[in-house]
């Protein structure tokens, strides 16, 4: 398909988002603005890139569908001056979404070929706000924290201590907690008298692995 064709169903995409009433006009221009198919291997490429599907990526894991995708961005609340930690980097496609609204994107992947290949990604399309580490995200970037913002891209039994501890004041986490097979969408905000949790609608995610979820 022609960088045209990908372009038009990159439009007919967010025009998709705004009708699932996607509001926040920064996340819709970062979503027509990223290539959502160069993160997507094979025939899926041409066929699925921009539907509405959750799609595989590879070591059981898989890149989100675009309404999730714009939701839990829009739900982080990022300006131009945000840092943002990412757990889960998987294909790179959140992360250069993340990279288009912040002015730093951390992103933490525990499977090596996957952070290997969004490196790549990341570095093909010009992002130079972008630092991926193989690591468990479960624990956290202390070094380079406290962040405005925090996503977690896959579902855990709770939200992991660390990961609260290392929001500075005002700032949001947003992780899908329930069981391995379903859970609820969760926004945790930072203020003077504590932590404020609030919960959203149910999604499904892959288990979080790491040291403060699901054992591997």
């Amino acid at each position: 398909m022609s960088q045209a064709g990908h372009r038009i169903r990159r439009e007919g995409m967010v025009r998709d988002l705004k009708s699932r009433k996607i509001r926040d006009p920064r996340v819709l221009e970062a979503m027509e603005r990223v290539p959502r198919h160069l993160f997507v291997e094979g025939k899926l490429r041409q066929s699925r890139a921009y539907s509405e599907f959750a799609l595989p990526i590879g070591e059981d894991q898989t890149i989100s569908q675009p309404y999730i995708v714009a939701r839990t961005t829009e739900l982080l609340e990022i300006d131009s001056e945000s840092s943002i930690l990412e757990i889960g980097t998987g294909s790179g496609y959140h992360t250069a979404v993340l990279a288009s609204l912040a002015r730093r994107v951390y992103s933490l992947e525990r499977i090596p070929s996957l952070a290997k290949g969004a490196i790549r990604r990341i570095q093909e399309l010009g992002f130079g706000n972008v630092k991926i580490q193989i690591f468990d995200g479960t624990v956290g970037w202390s070094d380079v924290g406290p962040f405005d913002g925090i996503l977690v891209l896959a579902g855990a039994p709770k939200a992991p201590a660390p990961l609260l501890d290392q929001l500075r004041l005002g700032g949001r986490l947003v992780i899908p907690e329930g069981s391995k097979e379903r859970q609820v969408l969760v926004r945790y905000r930072r203020l003077e008298q504590g932590l404020e949790r609030t919960e959203l609608e149910p999604v499904t995610f892959v288990p979080l692995i790491g040291r403060h979820g699901w054992e591997a």
